[in-house]
C-alpha cells in the first residue's frame, strides 16, 4: 500500500521546484551580496544563509503537506480556523503590524519577520475551494450558491488594502477569480458577479481615495510610456532594470559578474531579482526560470483536469493560477509592461513567508496528484482484475455446464 502511495507521486513536479528553489539560492547570493555590506554593514552570505534556513523549513514544511491528505482541509473545523485565524491576522497588523516598503504588513517575532497576507492567499484559495465543491448541487443559485463565499474574500482584500499592500489584493483577486470561474457557476451568474465587481469598486476607491491616488503610485503607471523620460525620479529603478536585461544579452555577463545590483537596482534580490539573472546569466538563465514556471503551472491544471473531486480540482487551479499569475506579475513589473507592484518571483526571489506559503501550496497540489495517479492506476486496475477474475469464473461454469 505505501509503495502504491509513493510510486503514485508526481516526481516531475517535485524536481521542476526543486531545481529552482535551489537555483533562486544561488541567485539570491549573487544579488545581494554587495548590497548587504553596503547598505545594511553585514556579511556578503547574510541573505543568503537566511534564505538557506527558509529553503530548508520549506522542504519539512513541503514534505508534511505533501503527505497530509489534502481531503481533510475541507473539514468545517479546519475552514474556519483558518477563515478566523487569517482574519485575525490581518486585523492584528493594525496594531503590531511593522512598517517595511511603506506597508504595514509585517508582523516582528524577535528576529523573525512574518508576512500574513502571504499565508492568507493559501487560506483564500483552499476556502474557495471548498466552499465551492461543497455548493455543487445549487452553485447556479446566485444568492445562496455564489456569493456566500465572497464575504470572506472581500474581508480578506479590504483588510489588505489598508496596509496598503493593493499588489497582493491584485494578485487575490486574479487568482479567486479563476476558481469562481471554474466551479460551474453559469454565464449569466458571471455576468451577475462582474457588475457587482464594479459597484463595489466606487465605494472602496472612495475609502482608500488617499493611499490608491498618491503621486508614487500614479508614477509608476504613467512612467512605462517613456521611463527614459524620467530616468533620474520615476523611471530610475525601470531604466536600470532595463539596462541590466539588455546588457546580459545572451549568454550574460557570468554569474556574480552583474553590475546594476551594486546599488542601481532597488531590490535585487526581491523584486527585481529576474533583472540579475538576465544581466549576469542572460537568456538562458530567463529561459530556464520561465520553463521551469511554465511547467509548473501547466502541471497544476493538467492534475486540476484529471482530478475527479471538485475541491481537489479546484485547489490545483488556484494553486497554479497563483504561481502562474504572481510570476507574471513580477516578470511584467521588471520588464515594463505591468507597473511594478512588489510582488516576488516565486521560488526564486528572497523571502520567508513567499518560500514557505508556496512550499505548502505545493505540497497540497503534489497530494492532489497523488490520490489522482493513485485512483487512476490501482483503483482501475484493481477493478480490471475483479472482471478478468469474474469472467474467468463464469467460462469455467459455462464449459463445465
Amino acid at each position: 500500500m505505501f509503495r502504491k502511495i509513493l510510486k503514485s507521486y508526481d516526481y516531475s513536479l517535485v524536481i521542476a521546484v526543486f531545481l529552482l528553489a535551489v537555483f533562486g539560492l544561488i541567485m539570491v547570493y549573487s544579488a545581494s551580496m554587495a548590497m548587504a555590506v553596503q547598505r545594511y554593514g553585514v556579511s556578503s552570505d547574510y541573505f543568503y544563509q537566511k534564505q538557506k534556513l527558509f529553503l530548508i523549513v520549506a522542504f519539512f514544511v513541503f514534505l508534511l503537506t505533501a503527505l497530509f491528505p489534502y481531503k481533510a482541509l475541507i473539514n468545517n473545523k479546519i475552514l474556519g480556523t483558518m477563515v478566523f485565524g487569517s482574519l485575525f491576522l490581518l486585523m492584528a497588523l493594525s496594531l503590531f503590524g511593522h512598517v517595511a516598503g511603506g506597508a504595514q504588513s509585517w508582523i516582528r517575532l524577535g528576529p523573525i519577520s512574518i508576512e500574513p497576507s502571504e499565508f492568507v492567499k493559501l487560506c483564500v484559495i483552499i476556502y474557495l475551494s471548498a466552499v465551492y465543491a461543497k455548493k455543487q448541487a445549487y452553485i447556479n443559485e446566485f444568492n445562496k450558491g455564489t456569493v456566500p463565499p465572497l464575504i470572506y474574500l472581500g474581508l480578506v482584500c479590504l483588510l489588505i488594502a489598508s496596509q496598503p499592500d493593493f499588489g497582493t489584493v491584485e494578485l487575490i483577486l486574479l487568482f479567486s477569480s479563476s476558481i469562481i470561474l471554474s466551479s460551474g457557476i453559469s454565464f449569466k451568474n458571471i455576468k451577475k458577479l462582474i457588475i457587482m465587481a464594479l459597484v463595489s469598486i466606487i465605494p472602496i476607491i472612495l475609502i482608500f481615495h488617499n493611499k490608491v491616488f498618491t503621486s508614487k503610485r500614479m508614477d509608476r503607471f504613467s512612467v512605462l510610456k517613456d521611463p527614459f523620460a524620467a530616468a533620474k525620479t520615476s523611471g530610475y529603478h525601470l531604466v536600470n532594470s532595463y539596462i541590466a536585461i539588455g546588457s546580459g544579452g545572451i549568454n550574460g555577463l557570468g554569474l556574480g559578474k552583474g553590475i546594476e545590483k551594486l546599488g542601481y537596482l532597488p531590490e535585487p534580490h526581491t523584486d527585481f531579482i529576474m533583472a540579475v539573472i538576465a544581466e549576469e546569466l542572460g537568456i538562458w538563465g530567463v529561459g530556464f526560470v520561465i520553463i521551469s514556471l511554465a511547467y509548473i503551472v501547466l502541471r497544476g491544471f493538467i492534475i486540476a483536469t484529471r482530478c475527479k473531486d471538485p475541491f481537489g480540482s479546484l485547489l490545483a487551479i488556484g494553486i497554479s493560477s497563483m504561481i502562474g499569475i504572481q510570476g507574471f506579475v513580477n516578470l511584467a513589473g521588471v520588464s515594463g509592461i505591468l507597473p511594478l507592484a512588489g510582488v516576488p518571483l516565486p521560488f526564486v526571489s528572497y523571502g520567508g513567508s513567499s518560500l514557505i506559503q508556496l512550499a505548502i501550496a505545493v505540497g497540497i497540489l503534489v497530494n492532489v496528484s497523488m490520490f489522482v495517479n493513485y485512483e487512476k492506476k490501482y483503483k482501475t486496475e484493481s477493478g480490471a482484475f475483479k472482471i478478468e477474475k469474474r469472467v474467468k469464473k463464469e467460462n469455467v461454469y459455462n464449459l463445465r455446464n
